[in-house]
C-alpha cells in the first residue's frame, strides 16, 4: 500500500472503478495524494499489478462491519444426543423420535445412540435394527451423515436436517370469547292496581248522613179547618 508498492508499473483504477491506465507507482501515488486517498494493491500477482484508489481506513471499517453482521446471522450448529437401550419399548422410541425432529427443526445435528449392557452385547443386531427403524421414520426429514457404527458399548449414527425440509409451524391455540346474549330482555310492565273497595266505615257514615238529612225535614202543618 502507498510507498510499499515495489512494482515498476501498476494498472490504476480510480475510486469509482474507472480504469486510468498503466503508470509508474510514484505517479499513481501522486494522484492518490491529490485526492486524499490511499493507493492499495488489490491484485499483486497480475501483470502489471492492479492498484486502486480508496480510503483504506473506511474500507477496513466496512469490511469489519460486514464480518460482524455475518457472524450475527450465522447459526452455531450443536451436536445433540439421544440415547436408548436395545429393548426400549415402542412408545419411548416414538417420543425420542419426536425429540430428534425438534432438534433438527432448530438446525442442530443429532447423535442417536444405543447403549448395550451385559447380555445385550451379544445381540448388536437388535440395536442396528432399532437405529434403522428410526432412520426410516425420519426419511425426508433427516439426512444420515454417519451410518450406525459400534464404538465400545455404544452403537450410534449421526443425522442432520434434510435439505428442503421445513418444520411445521406451530398453530396458536384458539381463543374462545364469550358471546353477548342476543335474547331480548323482557321488561315487566306494572299493571294498574284495582280500584280500592269502599271501606265499610265509609258506607256506614254515608248512610247516617242520609238519615240525618231526612229527619231534618219538618212536615208541613195542616191548615185548621174552619
Amino acid at each position: 500500500m502507498n510507498e510499499r508498492i515495489r512494482a515498476r508499473e501498476v494498472r490504476l483504477i480510480d475510486e469509482n472503478g474507472e480504469m486510468m491506465g498503466v503508470m509508474p507507482p510514484m505517479r499513481a501515488l501522486d494522484i492518490a495524494r491529490e485526492r486524499d486517498l490511499d493507493l492499495v494493491e488489490i491484485s499483486p500477482n497480475a501483470m502489471p499489478p492492479v492498484c486502486k484508489l480508496m480510503n483504506y481506513g473506511r474500507f477496513k471499517y466496512e469490511q469489519a462491519k460486514k464480518e460482524n453482521e455475518a457472524r450475527k446471522n450465522q447459526k452455531t450448529i450443536t451436536l445433540k444426543e439421544i440415547r436408548m437401550r436395545p429393548r426400549t419399548d415402542d412408545h419411548d422410541v416414538e417420543v425420542k423420535t419426536r425429540k430428534i425432529q425438534e432438534f433438527l427443526a432448530d438446525g442442530d445435528k443429532v447423535r442417536v445412540s444405543v447403549q448395550f449392557r451385559g447380555p445385550d452385547m451379544r445381540h448388536p443386531d437388535i440395536g442396528r435394527k432399532l437405529l434403522d427403524g428410526i432412520a426410516e421414520d425420519l426419511k425426508g426429514i433427516a439426512t444420515i451423515e454417519r451410518s450406525p457404527i459400534m464404538e465400545g458399548r455404544m452403537m450410534s449414527m449421526i443425522v442432520s436436517r434434510a435439505p428442503g425440509w421445513e418444520p411445521p409451524k406451530k398453530q396458536a391455540a384458539p381463543t374462545t370469547e364469550k358471546k353477548a346474549s342476543t335474547e331480548p330482555t323482557q321488561t315487566a310492565t306494572a299493571k294498574p292496581d284495582d280500584e280500592p273497595a269502599h271501606a265499610p266505615e265509609a258506607e256506614e257514615a254515608a248512610a247516617q248522613n242520609d238519615d240525618s238529612a231526612q229527619n231534618s225535614q219538618t212536615p208541613e202543618a195542616e191548615a185548621p179547618q174552619e
